[in-house]
């Protein structure tokens, strides 16, 4: 018999099988004599007590051998000399899409502007070290995209578009942990996440797709209001000839992320249609990981020696806009995420241990399009204040005045939290995890104050909700722009082609229809199944 029991257990129970098998033995009646096996299919964390408490769904094989197969695994055939899809962008969106379209038997060409996973990692010491972005490799372009080096949160809600199971099979297939099965929030983690991308890319060559490199799409081919194909540039190549092209052809699925910002401007200048969408712009806030364990599990010990770091999640509507917290980094480091000159950009990832010092999380304020216009935005000033690019605009001043307060190097402005909620310049600044460095600056005068007060009305009322948040101990690190794309490739609600190109399937966050790894990944199997459907496969 196959039997799925639900517990409330203490952490110290939970953490191991040999500890949630004595409780079902002991608590819930079980014969042990008879208790085959066991697998842990749900669990999450229930802080809202002085006492911690885990919730499991546990499954129990009684007197039958147990199936301890957590995932179902995918066939993927050869599809060599089989119709081909050109896939442009290798984050989440196009990599699921490659894999989709091998399930359904179509060839994906895979074109990447950047270099693979492994290669990226010597760019991005390069930012840290140097101060040096390469506009092509670093933490938002390269192999896995902007969630390759990242925390890998694989937590949703977009689950009305797709199987959000499918997604996590198929990430446990290519090398994750089980346990992304049955945790409330599952996470990767930085450190594990590059080695299950390689994997995806290698079934994709192994299947008879193929995978380019440093291979950068400049424009789409265009036969009657149909796109056939794009044109590449190869990076390596063109060192040497600034005129080389490559082609390649068949309906392109265009999963180019949230800052390929020469994407959009191609796609404007063609007049292509695309609007400007709401983004969430503001601030990457630090504090020691320890205050952050203690605050939420309510205990001078902290998280203890069974308990994972600790997560928290804030939202506060303020003069008619959500603050909120966003990817959340326990145990993590800030990370620059500038993806070319006089930019300065911070995200957050962290470890799969997630045993860092510090932890972080994006602090942001609510964009809309009306919020943004032409002229003088209080001490910003925008030059393309109109239009679809004006979102995109709004942030490139940001993160140019953020380098300018940074000395003009990948250096971050900051400052201390309750500093910053009172309106006063930080004369010293806490230790951090953020490599390049900080440099003291009032982030609550330059940046806008419709930015600047409610964010500081957010924190005060997120200091009410958790005693000890509000602190000096923590850092305001500024800026928190890149939350997702500032603009929406418009497309068919039906078919997911573009309102009026055939054969373009705009995809992904990059497009404006994801928000993170899982729903990306979704919105690339979806665009794929459109795909083949169009192709009558």
């Amino acid at each position: 018999m196959v039997q799925d029991i639900q517990l409330r257990v203490l952490p110290q129970v939970a953490a191991s099988e040999s500890g949630i098998k004595t409780f079902l033995t002991q608590e819930k009646g079980l014969d042990g004599r008879r208790l085959k096996g066991i697998r842990v299919v749900k669990r999450s964390i229930d802080a809202r007590q002085r006492q911690v408490m885990v919730n499991l769904t546990v499954r129990t094989w009684i007197d039958e051998e147990p199936d301890m197969a957590a995932f179902e695994r995918i066939d993927y055939p050869q599809v060599e000399g089989r119709p081909q899809v050109v896939v442009i962008g290798a984050g989440p969106g196009g990599l699921f899409a490659a894999l989709r379209l091998i399930e359904l038997g179509l060839r994906p060409i895979v074109v990447e502007r950047g270099k693979n996973v492994h290669d990226r990692k010597k760019d991005l010491a390069r930012i840290a070290r140097e101060h040096v972005v390469d506009p092509e490799s670093n933490y938002s372009f390269g192999e896995g995209g902007a969630g390759a080096y990242s925390d890998g949160k694989l937590y949703t809600r977009s689950k009305k578009r797709g199987s959000v199971e499918k997604i996590l099979n198929v990430f446990c297939q290519h090398g994750a942990s089980t346990d992304i099965l049955c945790d409330a929030h599952p996470h990767i983690g930085t450190d594990r996440l590059p080695r299950v991308i390689e994997n995806m890319r290698n079934m994709i060559l192994n299947c008879g797709g193929e995978v380019h490199f440093e291979t950068k799409m400049t424009d789409l081919l265009i036969k009657e209001d149909k796109v056939v194909g794009c044109v590449c540039q190869n990076l390596q190549s063109s060192i040497i000839n600034p005129q080389s092209s490559i082609e390649f052809h068949g309906p392109v699925i265009m999963a180019t992320g949230h800052s390929a910002r020469d994407v959009y401007r191609m796609l404007a200048a063609q007049g292509i249609e695309i609007e400007a969408k709401g983004i969430a712009v503001g601030v990457r806030l630090e504090h020691p990981s320890a205050l952050i364990d203690r605050i939420q599990y309510h205990s001078r010990e902290g998280r203890g020696k069974w308990l994972p770091a600790a997560e928290y999640a804030f939202v506060q509507q303020c003069q008619g806009r959500g603050v909120y917290s966003f990817c959340m980094c326990p145990g993590g480091f800030v990370v620059p995420a500038a993806t070319g000159p006089e930019q300065v950009v911070v995200n957050g990832m962290s470890p799969s241990h997630r045993n860092g010092r510090w932890s972080n999380s994006g602090m942001v304020v609510e964009v809309r399009p009306e919020d943004v216009g032409i002229g003088q935005l209080d001490n910003l000033q925008l030059d393309n204040g109109e239009g679809a690019l004006k979102m995109m605009a709004f942030q490139e001043e940001l993160e140019r005045l953020a380098w300018q307060q940074g000395g003009r190097r990948q250096t971050a402005p900051a400052q201390r939290m309750a500093d910053f909620v009172n309106g006063r310049l930080s004369y010293d600044l806490p230790e951090s995890s953020y490599a390049p460095g900080l440099i003291s600056s009032p982030l609550h005068f330059w940046m806008p104050k419709f930015i600047t007060e409610r964010l500081q009305e957010g924190f005060r009322a997120f200091g009410r909700k958790s005693h000890g948040f509000l602190t000096n101990e923590a850092t305001v690190i500024g800026v928190e722009t890149r939350t997702s794309a500032p603009v929406r490739i418009v497309r068919n609600n039906e078919t997911l082609q573009h309102v009026r190109l055939e054969g373009l399937y705009p995809c992904g966050e990059g497009a404006g229809y994801a928000g993170g790894i899982v729903s990306a990944a979704i919105d690339g199997e979806r665009c794929a199944e459109a795909a083949a459907s169009q192709m009558n496969c």
